[in-house]
């Protein structure tokens, strides 16, 4: 069905990515498809038996992975993951910020815990895991950053205030830090992905076949993505096919954006 799917991105064999949220969904993918183009990656999430089942694809078609489960939310996990890295590969040459924190709820259900973690998470974390990671990255030949963002930060959707805010101070960091890195030779930029077929969509639907359906019918080209399509373009953006491109935030959302009210 996706015949681009297929598409080798050249350049980055060697080069070794750090990938948050990379066990299940688009980090998932995005692991393997790094992993298949030669490029050792660095496996970050929460849970370890996700990470380990990842890496094992990963290692069983010839590449390499380090897995460092992690709290995104907790201050300390960005050195941290840099410096697991840096120990067992000795070099760093892309970073992908993919791990989000969503829950849709209505205004009046939600506490300052929740709301802290969606922040520590979707923004603290890929702004300090960029800060911890930048002295490595200034010495890389790639030299780049991508944050995955989504369309529900320029949506607006019921129940999903705190989670869009968090995406569109996300598009704003990478647009800002691409303009501020740029001198060092340091790429910043962005996917917003609209509905992807994730497990992310079972935290706030019940009835996920449901959810499915009308996540499809908010979308023109009618259904929903695949996480290989979005790692596909992660991929090239982090590749030096796109040498010239920063400050970017690409929406991959199947149209959905452009046919908002």
């Amino acid at each position: 069905m996706h015949n681009s799917l297929d598409v080798r991105i050249p350049g980055l064999e060697g080069a070794v990515v750090i990938v948050t949220g990379a066990g299940s969904g688009i980090g998932a993918a995005t692991a393997r498809r790094l992993g298949a183009l030669g490029s050792p990656v660095v496996l970050v999430g929460r849970r370890e038996d996700p990470l380990q089942e990842v890496a094992a694809e990963v290692t069983a078609a010839g590449g390499q992975a380090l897995c460092v489960p992690a709290d995104l939310a907790d201050a300390a996990s960005p050195a941290r993951i840099v410096d697991s890295c840096l120990s067992r590969f000795g070099r760093l040459d892309g970073l992908v910020n993919n791990a989000a924190m969503v829950r849709h709820r209505p205004i009046a259900d939600w506490d300052s815990g929740c709301f802290d973690e969606h922040v520590a998470t979707n923004i603290r974390a890929p702004f300090f895991l960029i800060q911890a990671a930048l002295p490595a990255l200034r010495e890389s030949p790639i030299r780049s950053v991508v944050n995955i963002s989504s369309s529900s930060g320029t949506l607006r959707r019921v129940g999903q205030s705190v989670y869009g805010m968090t995406k569109s101070a996300l598009d704003y960091l990478t647009q800002t830090l691409a303009g501020e890195l740029a001198p060092l030779g340091v790429r910043v930029n962005g996917l917003a992905p609209g509905p992807i077929d994730t497990p992310i969509h079972a935290t706030w639907a019940d009835d996920l076949e449901e959810a499915y359906r009308w996540l499809g019918s908010q979308v023109p080209l009618g259904r929903i993505g695949a996480p290989d399509e979005v790692a596909l373009w992660i991929t090239l953006l982090l590749s030096p096919a796109a040498a010239f491109m920063t400050g970017a935030v690409i929406p991959l959302d199947g149209g959905q954006v452009i046919d908002r009210e």
